[in-house]
């Protein structure tokens, strides 16, 4: 969904608060996502061993399946911060909870950007300390792009996307284009829908689109400290049926995700490698990653070289013994490169393929199986970009 596009309020149910506390210049740098009583909750985390200890705190927090809150500090990451970091990061959930006027335990903590450094948190208590009790609800849910803007580090524009579940809405935000590469989702991502749903089906479905989606995702292979994906549900449009809801949070999440790789640091080009006829979906996957994490992929393909042979690499390198080079087909679009010879011509029209926004790298592995024509039928979609010198000179000149 593109920042143009009309304004997306968030659902029925909840309200939105944005300002700057002063860790980001003239830019507004927490978010506060609120909901009422009853809210049901559900989230995925990092499974990085440094995480930092907004993750461990709302893990807690999310424990029960029910939350009323999640705010989201950018710029300032809070992992490797010691005892203090763990203090600080509960004195902000209490603090919001003030705000809000909930429990601190009903308050999801994110935070995002530098490793190492504390909080500052005389700008937090001041900012905090100056918000009127209940200063974070609002009759009116907020602009999505609004809070999107909010939660943004290197990201170079806001992402929102939303669709319908039934008589609900879902709406999703999402920040991150560098360091993902996710064991759990990625990034951040915040979802709410006014559905009614009971908090044991909202996690599961959660981690049924997270696995399909943030989970498919990955810009540079490195898993962030901070990741977390967070849906809320507000129950204001009554129940709705699981597979709409499902079906809705998926689109929402699939198209957020598309757009974090897109959006990828120093990225031109958004690369999707879809990995079919393989023995299963995890098989599947990690051919698919293979192929998307390669640096020298990434750069034939921001070069516009249809360079098959390190496609190819990819896949060899995964070492499944089932895995059969006579078998294997490799096509740049729905131009087959491998095996059949590729002619001069072909070479030109690929050139061109590979100067589009979007390029797909289609990898059929023909494990023998019980599917049509005899092949198995596991297959997996992974999106990611190109590298660039951009990626470097961004991530060189991160913290100085």
């Amino acid at each position: 969904m593109a920042e143009d596009a009309p304004d997306v309020e968030f659902p029925d149910g909840f309200g939105l608060h944005r300002g700057n506390i002063g860790i980001k210049d003239h830019t507004d740098d927490v978010m506060i996502l609120s909901s009422g009583e009853g809210t049901a909750a559900a989230g995925v985390f990092t499974q990085s061993r440094f995480v930092g200890p907004s993750i461990t705190l709302s893990r807690a927090n999310l424990a029960d399946g029910r939350a009323r809150a999640v705010v989201v500090l950018s710029k300032n990451s809070n992992v490797a911060t010691g005892a203090q970091g763990a203090v600080n990061a509960a004195e902000l959930a209490r603090l919001t909870a003030l705000a809000v006027g909930c429990a601190a335990e009903e308050v999801i903590v994110a935070s995002t950007g530098v490793i190492g450094v504390q909080y500052p948190m005389e700008r937090i208590r001041r900012y905090m300390t100056g918000l009127r009790p209940g200063a974070a609800v609002f009759d009116s849910p907020g602009s999505a792009w609004d809070a999107a803007r909010a939660m943004m580090t290197t990201d170079t524009h806001p992402k929102v996307s939303a669709a319908e579940a039934g008589p609900a809405r879902v709406v999703g935000i999402a920040k991150g284009v560098g360091m993902i590469e996710p064991d759990m989702a990625t990034m951040l991502a915040v979802a709410a829908t006014d559905a009614e749903v009971e908090p044991p089906v909202l996690d599961a479905v959660l981690r049924r689109v997270a696995a399909r989606t943030f989970n498919a995702l990955s810009i540079d292979t490195d898993t962030s400290t901070s990741d977390m994906a967070v849906v809320l549900a507000s129950g204001r449009a009554g129940p709705v049926d699981e597979a709409d809801l499902e079906a809705a949070l998926y689109e929402v999440c699939l198209d957020l995700t598309r757009q974090l790789a897109a959006d990828g640091e120093g990225a031109e080009t958004l690369i999707v490698v879809t990995v079919d006829q393989a023995r299963d979906d995890v098989q599947a996957k990690r051919v698919a990653k293979s192929i998307v994490n390669s640096p020298l992929v990434k750069t034939a393909v921001h070069g516009r070289d249809p360079n098959w042979g390190r496609v190819a690499m990819a896949v060899g390198k995964c070492y499944d013994e089932d895995i059969d080079q006579e078998r294997v087909v490799i096509r740049f679009g729905a131009v087959e490169v491998y095996p059949n010879p590729v002619t001069p011509e072909l070479l030109t029209s690929l050139e061109e393929y590979l100067a589009l926004p979007e390029v797909l790298i289609h990898v059929s592995l023909g494990i023998p199986g019980n599917g049509p024509g005899g092949l198995a039928e596991g297959g997996f979609t992974v999106y990611g970009c190109d590298l660039t010198d951009g990626y470097v000179r961004i991530n060189a000149d991160y913290t100085t």
